[in-house]
C-alpha cells in the first residue's frame, strides 16, 4: 500500500512543515555542540576582553584559529546568533560584528555567576552518551542507561574517575553559586530564614550555597553534610559553618531547617521517602520552627506551564540517574504526605526551579 494514501493532507505545506520539524529534532544536538565549541574556544571571553563588538576577522585572529577556518567560524557564529547567544550588527562599511547577549555573558569564565562549568560537564560524553542506549535499556533489567553504558552508577563512576568527578563538582559548584546569588537577594527566601538559628545543607558538596547563607546570615549556624571524601579537608574560612562527613540515608544532624538543593530529583520515590524521613527526624515540629527547604523542579505548578528545559532535564535524569525524575506538584505532594509532612508551600522564584518548604506534623 502506498503510505501516502494512509493519511489525507489538505496541503503539501503540512508535509513540508513536518519534515522541517523532524529535521529540527534530528539535528538539535548540534545546538549543544556549537555552544560547547564556543565555550571551549572562549568566544564569549574573547569578545568580552575586546570590549566592543568584533568582526569575524578580528574574532578569528584573537582566537588564533587556523587560517582556513574563518568561513567555518561564521557558520558557528550564525547559529549562535540564531540561538540568542550572540547578537549581530553592521558597521558603516557593511561588515558584520558580533557581541554578547545576557545568555553568553553567563558563560564568561570570570563571571561571578558563570554557568560555563555546568555546561561543559553536561556536554561531557560521560553524561550524553547514555541517552544513545535508552532503547536498549527499555528492554533490559539495568537500573539506568548509564549502567548499560558504563557498568555502574554515576556516583560510583565519579568516585573512580577523577577527571569526570572534577568536572561534575565544578558544575555543581557553578550552579550553587548561581542559585545562591539569586536567593540571597530574594525577599521570599529571606522570609524563610527568619527565626532559623541552625541549618543543615544535605549533600551540599563543597558548601558553596551554605557559605552564601553563612555570609549573608552570620547568626545562622550552617552545617554541610556530605560523604566523607567530599568534605575532607574543606575550610570554613572563619564562617559560622561546619562540614560533617556522613550518609544522608543514615543520619542528618539536628537543626531548625534542612536544605535539599537539587537532591531529591536524583532519587526514586522510595529513596526520597527515606531522605525526607531523616530530615523530619532532624528538625523540630512546625510550631517550634522546623522546616525543610527543597530546591527542585515542580512540573505543571499552578499558573506555570511546563517548559522545554524542564522536560529535557527529566530526560537527562532518565538517562543518567537511578530512578531520578522531575515531579509534578501532585507527585511531590504524595511524597510529602507519606513522609509525614502535613503542610507545604511552593515558591516559583528560581526560573525553571522552585523553592518548596515543608512543615512536619
Amino acid at each position: 500500500m502506498d503510505p501516502s494514501t494512509l493519511i489525507s493532507y489538505d496541503h503539501n505545506e503540512e508535509l513540508l512543515n513536518a519534515q522541517t520539524h523532524i529535521w529540527t529534532y534530528i539535528f538539535s544536538s548540534l545546538n549543544s555542540m556549537a555552544l560547547k565549541c564556543a565555550i571551549q574556544l572562549q568566544i564569549p571571553d574573547t569578545i568580552h576582553k575586546h570590549g566592543k563588538p568584533m568582526t569575524l576577522g578580528e574574532l578569528a585572529t584573537a582566537l588564533s584559529l587556523h587560517q582556513t577556518k574563518c568561513a567555518s567560524l561564521y557558520r558557528i557564529t550564525r547559529l549562535l546568533v540564531h540561538s540568542n547567544f550572540l547578537s549581530k550588527s553592521k558597521l558603516v562599511n557593511g561588515e558584520e560584528t558580533f557581541d554578547l547577549t545576557i545568555n553568553s555573558k553567563l558563560l564568561l569564565k570570570d563571571h561571578p555567576m558563570s554557568l560555563a562549568p555546568f555546561a561543559l560537564a553536561m556536554f561531557d560524553p560521560t553524561l550524553t552518551e547514555p541517552a544513545h542506549h535508552l532503547s536498549t535499556w527499555f528492554r533490559n533489567d539495568d537500573v539506568s542507561p548509564f549502567h548499560t553504558l558504563h557498568g555502574c552508577g554515576i556516583w560510583e563512576y565519579a568516585g573512580n574517575e577523577p577527571r569526570f568527578n572534577d568536572y561534575f563538582n565544578k558544575a555543581m559548584t557553578s550552579d550553587a553559586k548561581f542559585v545562591g546569588d539569586i536567593l540571597m537577594g530574594d525577599v521570599v527566601f529571606k522570609g524563610l530564614l527568619e527565626g532559623v538559628e541552625s541549618l543543615v545543607d544535605v549533600a551540599g558538596g563543597t558548601g558553596t550555597l551554605a557559605k552564601a547563607i553563612a555570609n549573608n546570615y552570620p547568626s545562622v549556624k550552617c552545617t554541610v553534610l556530605d560523604l566523607p571524601h567530599v568534605v575532607e579537608g574543606l575550610k570554613t574560612n572563619g564562617l559560622n559553618l561546619d562540614f560533617v562527613g556522613g550518609d544522608m540515608f543514615q543520619f542528618i544532624p539536628s537543626a531548625d531547617a534542612v536544605l535539599l538543593k537539587w537532591i531529591l530529583h536524583d532519587w526514586n520515590d522510595d529513596d526520597c521517602l527515606k531522605i525526607l524521613k531523616r530530615c523530619k527526624e532532624a528538625i523540630p515540629c512546625k510550631d517550634e520552627g522546623g522546616k525543610v527547604i527543597i530546591i527542585d523542579i515542580v512540573l505543571d505548578i499552578q499558573n506555570y506551564n511546563i517548559n522545554n528545559a524542564q522536560l529535557l532535564f527529566d530526560m537527562a535524569l532518565l538517562s543518567d540517574a537511578i530512578g531520578g525524575k522531575e515531579r509534578t506538584e501532585q507527585e511531590w505532594k504524595q511524597l510529602f504526605i507519606k513522609a509525614g509532612y502535613d503542610d507545604y508551600k511552593i515558591f516559583p522564584i528560581l526560573g525553571s526551579r522552585s523553592v518548596i518548604v515543608l512543615y512536619p506534623s
